[in-house]
């Protein structure tokens, strides 16, 4: 059932441009055009490659080739190019961030070398300056509004028999893939989430009841954003709002929604390599993802929170009484053995 989706290197060539006031980079970094590697979300690619690396180009002389897979793969990548890293920025996920972390895999940003940490609103910079938040985005049931004129009220419509075959649901080696896991623990124990995330015996047990209603497991994001699209697939469980409300916006039959038993709230990190092979332009591209200018493009193209204080949340963004945040820690320690029982259990 799992259709296993090759990640793609999605590459981008930057050069010359006009130097934003905000963003001013010491002189070295514009004397010549230079290449840096930025390890990300495959289901970002879209919109960095559309709206977010033009905007970086007017600021920065630099050429950027972007890898786009899932959080997990770029933390192996980083773990296997330890002794010689090709990436010099990450965008991962939180609870991604922490085993690098601990891994000394990443390094400290300064204020010094990115000065727009110093414009970030409260709990977005983590372990003393190792990784910072760009944005916040949410997590809800992606639907085809094709098939589908009714939103999903809650989580159980994914098990309703009558979408036999089409649903999809990410794997748990995507971030992503966890809020369907919780989503089954809080349906099977009948408890809240900040309960039912620590029950994942009953979260698997719910999952496999799931299994009839899949017409896909997937690792990489935008192709199961395609077939929602065309319709071949109803919903995806635990769909991210920067992956689906841009395709909404570009004029795609699908939306997300927000259950009634609450959706997700979803820090996304940005962090230096350690040892990265473009220092000074790390620093300078993790700046400008901090920036104003940035920052509004990601809220109003992606939907999703900034964290740049000076920046306002794009209108209709859920209010956080609706979104539940969880145990990241919890999760970063545990992760790899859910995956393997998801491998074993939901193939």
């Amino acid at each position: 059932m799992p259709d296993p989706i090759l990640s793609r290197r999605t590459i981008l060539k930057l050069s010359a441009g006009a130097l934003v006031g905000s963003v001013a980079m010491p002189a070295i970094v514009r004397a010549a055009p230079k290449e840096i590697v930025i390890g990300g979300p495959a289901g970002a690619a879209k919109y960095f490659n559309a709206d977010v690396f033009p905007l970086i180009q007017k600021m920065l002389d630099v050429s950027i080739l972007y890898e786009g897979t899932n959080s997990l793969t770029n933390l192996q990548k980083m773990q296997a190019d330890k002794a010689s890293p090709k990436m010099s920025v990450v965008i991962m996920d939180d609870p991604v961030m922490l085993p690098a972390a601990a891994e000394g895999l990443i390094t400290p940003m300064s204020v010094s070398g990115v000065p727009n940490l110093g414009k970030l609103v409260p709990d977005t910079i983590h372990r003393d300056g190792l990784w910072a938040n760009y944005q916040k985005p949410w997590a809800g049931i992606a639907y085809s509004t094709k098939r589908m004129p009714t939103p999903p009220a809650d989580w159980t419509a994914l098990w309703d028999p009558k979408y036999a075959q089409k649903v999809i649901v990410p794997s748990l080696q995507n971030t992503e893939g966890f809020w369907t896991l919780l989503a089954a623990a809080h349906l099977e124990t009948g408890k809240p989430y900040k309960e039912a995330q620590y029950d994942i015996d009953a979260a698997f047990r719910k999952l496999k009841s799931l299994k009839p209603n899949l017409l896909n497991v997937y690792t990489n994001a935008p192709q199961a954003i395609n077939l929602l699209e065309q319709g071949e697939a109803w919903m995806i469980g635990g769909q991210f709002s920067a992956y689906t409300l841009i395709r909404k916006a570009d004029g795609s039959p699908v939306d997300l929604s927000v259950p009634k038993d609450g959706g997700f709230a979803m820090p996304s990190g940005i962090a230096k390599v350690k040892g990265a092979p473009a220092g000074d332009v790390a620093d300078a591209v993790i700046n400008a993802f901090l920036s104003p200018e940035v920052q509004s493009v990601l809220a109003t193209k992606a939907f999703v929170a900034p964290t740049n204080a000076t920046v306002a949340a794009p209108a209709g963004f859920p209010g956080a009484a609706s979104l539940f945040a969880p145990d990241w820690a919890f999760v970063a320690k545990e992760r790899a053995g859910w995956v393997d029982r998801w491998i074993k259990e939901m193939s």
